[in-house]
């Protein structure tokens, strides 16, 4: 199948990232990148980035990965964040340091053209799990990375470990329609739960000594401010906002309400900490 028609069934990703989902990360920037933190600095420290290497971060967003990953490099390294998402490049670019070491592209990584053999690191936190073809996808990110390159992404496990996600999609659910069955493969944040797919996936793409790491995490939806500002991140990111986003004001208004009721019994102080299942894969180009 060719790359072009690859392309075009990541479409839907693309009009999504784009439109609704695209406007609700950059709205919640510095929220979800507290958020994330935690998983970020893990995937970092298992990505062992190294001052002078070149490094592709892979659905780089708004950027808070690609900003650390430069800093890591330092001025003799060089940083590529790549992502489908213009308004999030967009704020990915006002952040980016005058004169770091970084580039950002607007491209889907499955048709990019990139420099090829030239990159150490291929990296990704949560930007991998939406390719309509993930193992001709990562063939072609492969492409970018010399000869024992390496590659370290993390993405998220089954569904049913990750309330963090789900209690309020659960919550939504008792006023607007249920989302469309997703099949376990088709692309979407837990199309990589499974470990048979992901190493199979990988091998197919021509990735050896792969590698995955369960982890457990606490992600606190209030980051420190509160049930309220939990309540607005459950209905603005994830599932949740997928199912409230065009309903009318009244069943999103209710909807809000279980959410806060369903999130409530989580809450501690200022924080509400639910459960969060990664894996963390890494692999070689050998």
């Amino acid at each position: 199948m060719g790359d072009g028609v690859i392309a075009d069934r990541n479409a839907e990703q693309i009009a999504y990232w784009n439109g609704p989902g695209g406007k609700h990360w950059t709205a919640r920037q510095d929220v979800m990148d507290a958020l994330l933190a935690p998983v970020s600095n893990a995937l970092m420290d298992r990505a062992a980035v190294a001052p002078g290497e070149r490094v592709i971060d892979v659905g780089c967003g708004c950027g808070a990965t690609t900003l650390e990953l430069t800093r890591r490099v330092g001025p003799s390294g060089q940083v590529l964040g790549l992502d489908i998402s213009g308004p999030m490049l967009t704020q990915a670019r006002e952040r980016a340091p005058q004169n770091a070491p970084l580039s950002f592209v607007q491209a889907d990584a499955t048709a990019y053209r990139f420099n090829l053999a030239q990159a150490d690191l291929l990296f990704s936190r949560f930007g991998v799990m939406f390719f309509a073809d993930p193992a001709f996808s990562f063939a072609n990110v492969r492409t970018a990375l010399k000869p024992n390159g390496r590659l370290a992404f993390a993405c998220w496990r089954d569904p049913r470990l990750n309330p963090w996600l789900l209690t309020a999609l659960h919550a939504a659910y008792k006023h607007v329609p249920r989302l469309p069955d997703v099949a376990p493969d088709d692309p979407g944040p837990f199309s990589f739960a499974s470990q048979d797919r992901v190493h199979r996936i990988l091998g197919h793409a021509g990735f050896s000594s792969i590698r995955m790491e369960p982890a457990d995490f606490a992600l606190d939806l209030a980051v420190g401010q509160g049930l309220e500002s939990a309540v607005e991140t459950a209905v603005e990111i994830g599932p949740a906002s997928r199912a409230l986003e065009g309903q009318p004001a009244n069943l999103r208004d209710a909807a809000r309400q279980s959410i806060r009721e369903a999130l409530a019994p989580f809450q501690a102080g200022q924080t509400v900490p639910l459960g969060a299942a990664v894996w963390f894969v890494t692999a070689s180009n050998v």
